[in-house]
């Protein structure tokens, strides 16, 4: 009788020596040569019996049934068989054996299945499939349990998301990724801004010379940008199967950067991106002061245009206005903003005094932040000495694990804030100066995307009113302009100034 080898493996531990696929081979291969048995093919495979598609396997029985003579299906034990008894390939297989077309041989069993057996022997293989299937169910529980307590403990059970590190310690830590979790927090600030689209981002990360998990080095796309922005991970929550569940990692955002960016996706607060078309300069950032409808743009004799859609029909006559007029108002409000050297040193010094105050009340809000966290910490070690002893109930524990683990990441969030509080106090006080005393030749000397994000961080709310071009200035240039207004008073101090241009 010629023979169909069978050797399989599902899981890691079933590869260790004993269960191995060599080893399988090599007793099937001498209970062959022991049963005069004619070996056709040997298959050797990592398969699950729980898979609806088993590829491998249906290409035996296809053999089985396919074979005009009689043939010995061999497989080293039951459970190497099927752990499914709901399998219909268990089913197929029985009935074939049951007609006499194959026997199966279950060497380590000691057991043959033929139409010849005895209900003894066929109660002994039903029995041992429902162990089989016990065996495997009760693994299943187990690894379902543990992978509970992990989640509970706050514990990641897969892959880290790119920008971070799976270590190979006994913990298993996850970690930040030295080489690219700064990139990760420049996606989140640039999308953030409402000044860059997803495929802006993909180009800008291309050139930094990010790269995915896969090991292949290659870019990110922009579905994978679309995965990280919508990853709450980076912020210190975990999300699986739908739910959310606080982690031990180390965020790499703030909860609030990761909310600005979610708005961001739904449209909220969004700036306009560049058009596909030419690229005009004030294109989807004016409307219309009467009708609220975009002022669009054209070009006609080599200048550009700019009228209202009129697309509510509220004008009985469109007008039309040159880009160049329109730029008048911005380049009067960009000189206004201009300072000299004298007053860049004032501001400088009203400020260095006003920080030291601040200074004082941040490391006291600091040392009260940190001991609030270290006494969260303890609280929880407490709670799970009383859940071993089962003292206090799994629910409640669990409610209160979730209330802390919430607490101690906005405690991180406000830390974060305070730390980095002073190094921003100076970065962005020494861009807006800067930024104040070159704006208009910035301006000019821009291409015409640059001047597009450029005016969205300097202005808001841009309107036509009649051939007007009328705006609201953002802060704290709104009060830049009131301070060159009125040198002496010296108004810096009250960032609180909203100023309609031209009102």
């Amino acid at each position: 009788m010629k023979a169909l080898i069978l050797a399989r493996v599902s899981t890691e531990e079933q590869k260790e020596a004993g269960n191995s696929l060599p080893a399988q081979i090599e007793r099937l291969k001498k209970y062959c040569q022991y049963k005069n048995l004619e070996i056709m093919e040997v298959f050797s495979f990592d398969e699950s019996a729980y898979k609806v598609k088993r590829n491998e396997f249906d290409k035996i029985i296809e053999i089985a049934k396919t074979n005009k003579e009689k043939t010995a299906v061999c497989f080293d034990k039951v459970d190497r068989f099927s752990r499914n008894v709901f399998d219909k390939r268990v089913a197929t297989l029985y009935d074939l054996a049951m007609t006499d077309k194959i026997e199966l041989h279950f060497v380590s069993d000691n057991l043959v299945i033929n139409s010849s057996i005895s209900a003894g022997q066929k109660f002994q293989f039903g029995m041992q499939l429902g162990l089989s299937k016990y065996y495997s169910d009760a693994i299943s529980d187990n690894v379902k349990r543990a992978y509970e307590n992990k989640i509970k403990a706050g514990e990641w059970i897969g892959k880290s998301p790119i920008g971070y590190i799976n270590m190979k310690d006994k913990e298993r830590n996850i970690i930040p990724d030295p080489e690219k979790s700064p990139f990760i927090i420049k996606i989140f600030e640039m999308y953030s801004s409402g000044n860059y689209s997803l495929l802006e981002i993909v180009e800008e990360m291309k050139k930094l010379g990010l790269v995915g998990n896969s090991g292949r080095n290659k870019p990110l796309t922009k579905s994978m940008i679309h995965v990280i922005l919508n990853n709450p991970f980076y912020y210190g929550v975990m999300r699986i199967k739908n739910k959310i569940y606080s982690h031990k990692y180390k965020p790499l955002i703030s909860k609030d950067l990761f909310s600005r960016c979610q708005s961001v996706l739904l449209g909220y607060h969004k700036k306009p991106f560049i058009y596909g078309a030419k690229p005009y300069m004030f294109r989807g950032l004016i409307t219309c002061a009467e009708c609220g409808c975009m002022i669009t743009p054209e070009t006609s004799k080599g200048h550009h245009y700019y009228h209202c859609t009129n697309y509510k029909r509220v004008h009985k006559k469109v007008l039309y206005i040159k880009e160049e007029d329109l730029l008048s108002s911005i380049y009067e409000f960009l000189d206004s903003i201009s300072f000299e050297d004298e007053q860049i040193k004032e501001i400088t010094e009203c400020l260095k005094k006003t920080n030291q105050d601040k200074d004082q009340f941040h490391q006291l809000a600091l040392s009260n932040l940190h001991k609030e966290y270290d006494q969260i910490d303890k609280r929880i070690s407490a709670s799970f000495n009383l859940l071993a002893d089962g003292k206090v109930p799994q629910d409640v524990f669990d409610a209160k694990l979730k209330e802390w683990k919430e607490r101690q990441i906005e405690i991180q969030e406000e830390i974060s804030r305070y730390t980095n509080a002073d190094e921003d106090f100076y970065l962005t006080a020494s861009l807006v100066l800067n930024l104040a005393k070159k704006a208009r030749e910035i301006f000019d000397s821009s291409e015409v995307n640059e001047k597009r994000r450029l005016l969205n961080f300097l202005l808001q709310n841009l309107q036509l009113n009649d051939k007007q071009l009328v705006f609201t200035i953002k802060e704290p240039f709104n009060t830049m302009v009131q301070y060159n207004k009125c040198f002496e008073l010296l108004p810096l101090l009250d960032m609180s100034i909203t100023l309609d241009w031209k009102n």
